[in-house]
C-alpha cells in the first residue's frame, strides 16, 4: 500500500459531500530513469521519483479533477473537498460503498528493479550500440542511445467500493544510427522493449538491431525518391501496424466516441472491411508492452476484439465513455500519471493473423511499394485522415521486390484503407510505441501481419 485505507475512505467521503454520483482515486509513486549514451560516452543521466494523487469526480457527465502532492488525511480531504465544492451544494448525497481490498494477480514477471541494477551496466548496453554499428560500417558518423525505465507502483479506490494496488515496471532501449556515403546523410532509428525490468536486454540481440539500423542507414544513402502515385502497397508486419492505430485506433475510442467526432461512430456490428481483417486491443499479452493487470481505473484488463472478420464488435471503453455511451467498460481506462485524469486508450493494439503468405502478395504486384519499415506520421483523429513516413521502402515491379527507394509516404483516410485490405499474412509481429492523447503519453504496442492495400496513394517524386 501506498497510503492507509483510512485516508481513502475519508477523501471519497468528501468528494461526495456536495452530490457527485462517483467519486475514484488514483495514487501513485514511480520511480524514473533515462540514461542516454552519444558516441559510446554517456551523456545524460535524468532519474526521479513521481508521487501524488489525482481524485475525480463525476457529476453525471461532467468530470471535475483535482490533484495534490500532499498524501496525509489532511491533504486528501482537502484535495477532495476542493473538487467537491466546485460544482456547489446538492440536494442529494450519494454514500459511498466500505473500501473492499482485492489483490490483484499479476500476469507479468520482473527482474530486478531498476535502482538494483548497477549503472555501469546500464552503460555497458548503451555502449554496445556504438561498438555493433562502427564494427558494421566505417559510414557511421554519429551513434545514439537511449535507455528508459520506470517502475510504478499504483493504488486505486473508488466510491462503489473498489480498492487496488498493482505494480508495474517498463523498460525500453532506443537506438538512432547516423551515416554519411558520398555527401548524402541519412539517420534512422528502431527500439526493443518490454512491460518487465532491464534484464531483457541481455536477452535480446542488440547486435542485430543495430546491424539493421546501420544496413537501413547506407541503403537509403544510394536509394533514389520513390515515385508519387496510386499503386497497391504491402505494408510489412511489426510497426507497420503504427498505421492502424493511429489511424483507426483513436477513431475507435469512446473518447472520440462519445464526442460523435469519429468516423467510426454509429458503425457497430457494420462491415467495413474484408473477412481477412480483424483488429485485437489485448490488455492480456504477458510481459507486452502495452498490457496491464489492471487499467488505471482498476478494472481487470481484457482482450478485446474491436473488429472481427470485417465486422466492428467493439469499442475501447473506458468508465466514463461506459457512462456516456452505454458500452461496457473494457478496461481500458489509462493515464501517464496522476497529472492526468484517465481516458480511454489503447493498450496492445493490431490487426490479426490472416490466411495469406507474404510471398504471395507480392507475386500479386505488376507495380506497387513494399513498405518494409514505417516511420512517423500524422493523423487527423477526427476523420482519421493521415500521411505517414515509410524508413524503408521498395519497388515492387511483375511481382518481384527490387530497387530501394526513399522519401516515400502513404497518404489516406484510415476507414477507407481498412476496406482496401485484400490480403493479410501469418506472419503477425508487434513492436512498442508511445501513444499521446487526453490522458498522457503512454506506452503502447503496435502491429500486424503484412497487409496488401489494393491500392493507395503513395508520396513521393513525380517523374
Amino acid at each position: 500500500m501506498i497510503i492507509q485505507p483510512h485516508i481513502l475512505s475519508k477523501a471519497i467521503d468528501a468528494a461526495l459531500s456536495t452530490g457527485a454520483d462517483f467519486a475514484d482515486i488514483f495514487v501513485e509513486e514511480t520511480y524514473s530513469s533515462v540514461l542516454t549514451s552519444l558516441n559510446a560516452k554517456p551523456e545524460n543521466a535524468v532519474v526521479g521519483t513521481l508521487y501524488g494523487a489525482g481524485i475525480r469526480l463525476f457529476f453525471g457527465h461532467e468530470i471535475v479533477y483535482v490533484t495534490t502532492n500532499d498524501l496525509s488525511e489532511a491533504g486528501m480531504v482537502k484535495a477532495a473537498l476542493q473538487a467537491a465544492r466546485s460544482k456547489g451544494d446538492a440536494s442529494k448525497i450519494y454514500q459511498p460503498k466500505e473500501l473492499l481490498y482485492t489483490p490483484v494477480d499479476s500476469i507479468h514477471t520482473f527482474g530486478d528493479k531498476p535502482w538494483e541494477v548497477n549503472r555501469e551496466k546500464k552503460f555497458h548496453w548503451l555502449n554496445s550500440l556504438d561498438q555493433y554499428a562502427r564494427a558494421r560500417s566505417s559510414l557511421v558518423t554519429v551513434v545514439e542511445g537511449h535507455l528508459n525505465e520506470k517502475f510504478q507502483r499504483v493504488q486505486i479506490a473508488n466510491s462503489s467500493g473498489l480498492h487496488k494496488y498493482d505494480e508495474r515496471a517498463y523498460a525500453r532501449i532506443v537506438n538512432s544510427t547516423y551515416v554519411e556515403d558520398q555527401g548524402n546523410k541519412e539517420v534512422t532509428f528502431d527500439n526493443v522493449g518490454h512491460m518487465g525490468t532491464s534484464e531483457l536486454f541481455d536477452q535480446v540481440d542488440l547486435k542485430k538491431l543495430v546491424e539493421n539500423n546501420v544496413d537501413r542507414a547506407l541503403l537509403l544513402a544510394k536509394s533514389e525518391y520513390a515515385p508519387a502515385g496510386d499503386m497497391p502497397v504491402v505494408i510489412d508486419n511489426g510497426f507497420g501496424g503504427v498505421l492502424f492505430h493511429e489511424a483507426c485506433g483513436h477513431g475507435l475510442e469512446t473518447t472520440s466516441v462519445a464526442k460523435g467526432s469519429s468516423v467510426f461512430n454509429g458503425k457497430l456490428n457494420e462491415r467495413i472491411a474484408a473477412d481477412c481483417v480483424s483488429a485485437i486491443d489485448d490488455g492480456t499479452i504477458a510481459n507486452g508492452w502495452g498490457s496491464l493487470n489492471v487499467d488505471d481505473e482498476g478494472r481487470e484488463t481484457k482482450k478485446t476484439t474491436l473488429i472481427d472478420k470485417g465486422i466492428v464488435t467493439s469499442y475501447i471503453v473506458d468508465e466514463m465513455g461506459s457512462r456516456q455511451t452505454g458500452y461496457e467498460a473494457t478496461g481500458s481506462g489509462r493515464r501517464q500519471s496522476y497529472k492526468f485524469a484517465p481516458a480511454s486508450r489503447m493498450r496492445n493494439t493490431y490487426i490479426a493473423a490472416g490466411p495469406h503468405k507474404f510471398e504471395e502478395m507480392i507475386r500479386d504486384i505488376d507495380y506497387g511499394l513494399y513498405a518494409k519499415k514505417m516511420g512517423g506520421g500524422s493523423v487527423n483523429p477526427g476523420t482519421g485522415d493521415y500521411n505517414f513516413q515509410v524508413q524503408e521502402a521498395y519497388i515492387v515491379r511483375n511481382g518481384k521486390i527490387e530497387e530501394s527507394v526513399k522519401g516515400a509516404c502513404l497518404i489516406g483516410r484510415g476507414i477507407d484503407t481498412l476496406g482496401k485490405i485484400v490480403k493479410v499474412s501469418d506472419e503477425l509481429q508487434l513492436a512498442p510505441g508511445m501513444c499521446g492523447s487526453v490522458s498522457g503519453t503512454l506506452p503502447a504496442a503496435v502491429g500486424q501481419p503484412q497487409i496488401l492495400v489494393s491500392s493507395l496513394t503513395v508520396g513521393g517524386r513525380a517523374k
